[in-house]
């Protein structure tokens, strides 16, 4: 595959990640909060399955294995719950963005637990995030403090799921990064999300499922839509332009909120897209302050949700052997560093 379809694989898998929001609150709403989201991710695990495939568990770090499947199953949780369990489409909205601090709340963990450097403008990138959601939560008022609380406690488990996976995200990113060594581990997490699902929907005391014509067709759709998504996404970090998807990544709650608008059939007010603006802004200012002039190193964001892993150098290389240690290898096609690196990465965005 070439450079360009790779990108426009990645490109892609940002749009279909976009449709998230929607899609799990339409079938939420014809399934309910815990059935439809054990149906979205039994539907996931095995279209990964089967495009993804299987790893080689014996691979893997024990600590990236157990609690980086643990902190994906509780993210998924806690981001699908906390859509479906709003009161309305417009608060399932509000939801994904609060859920959008992740970027900045990874960039602070990786400079806390990493040794990530920033620059100063990384204070800034995150008083920009708090301060677009305070807008989007403080509805048509605006920057209303006592609206903004209001609004909270008219339904404050949603938002406390939707914060509470802000957190776990960051910290999976974190995990990630430190542990992962290279290997993905998304269809047996995904599998574990759907388990974490079923189990809360026997224990639970909600109604049983009733499957509809349109419940399964919104399924198979969101299963699809994250399913390809992370499979696209694998492509595209893989083959394609990081530096193009790493920025195109920091939009994605615009596209969400404008997906989640026309599948909802909800209308946003000004101040919605102001705040979601203001929202990408702060994240995409975070991502600026940690990279290093004259590097096309950059932290790139796993998907749906996304993580900070480091961008290998893209810069192009002529075709000239070079002599490394005594030997002499050829910088003609893809190194086995190179390769191990871009495996590196895909293990690192495991999304949205």
């Amino acid at each position: 595959m070439t450079g360009r379809n790779a990108t426009l694989a990645g490109l892609a898998a940002i749009v279909l990640w976009s449709t998230m929001v929607g899609m799990i609150r339409l079938v939420t709403e014809s399934l309910g909060a815990l059935g439809g989201a054990a149906m979205i991710y039994t539907c996931c695990s095995v279209l990964l399955f089967l495009t993804v495939g299987w790893p080689t568990l014996r691979e893997f770090n024990r600590i990236y294995l157990l609690t980086g499947a643990l902190m994906f199953a509780a993210y998924e949780v806690c981001f699908a719950l906390a859509i479906g369990l709003a009161t309305d489409p417009r608060q399932a909205i509000e939801v994904g963005i609060v859920n959008y601090l992740w970027p900045c709340l990874t960039v602070l963990f990786a400079i806390l637990f990493t040794g990530q450097r920033s620059s100063i403008l990384f204070i800034p990138g995150i008083g920009l995030s708090i301060a677009g959601i305070a807008l989007v939560l403080g509805g048509d008022a605006g920057l209303d403090l006592p609206g903004t609380i209001e609004n909270i406690r008219a339904n404050p488990l949603s938002y406390a799921l939707a914060l509470l996976g802000a957190v776990i995200w960051s910290a999976y990113c974190t995990v990630t990064k430190l542990f992962a060594k290279g290997n993905n581990g998304i269809t047996p997490f995904f599998m574990l999300t759907a388990a974490s699902f079923w189990v809360l929907y026997l224990f639970s005391d909600t109604e049983p499922l009733r499957l509809t014509v349109t419940g399964v067709v919104a399924t198979l759709v969101a299963a699809c839509a994250i399913g390809f998504g992370y499979a696209l996404w694998n492509v595209g970090i893989l083959h394609g332009n990081m530096t193009l998807l790493a920025a195109a990544s920091y939009f994605t709650p615009v596209l969400s909120a404008a997906f989640s608008s026309l599948m909802l059939a909800t209308a946003l007010g000004v101040t919605f897209w102001v705040g979601t603006a203001i929202v990408c802004l702060g994240a995409t200012v975070c991502w600026v302050a940690t990279r290093e002039p004259g590097k096309a190193d950059e932290s790139t964001p796993p998907a749906p949700a996304t993580s900070d892993s480091t961008v290998p150098d893209e810069r192009p290389r002529n075709h000239a052997s070079v002599r490394v240690s005594g030997r002499r290898h050829s910088s003609r096609g893809p190194s086995a560093l190179g390769v191990r690196r871009r495996k590196h990465e895909a293990g690192a965005i495991d999304t949205h």
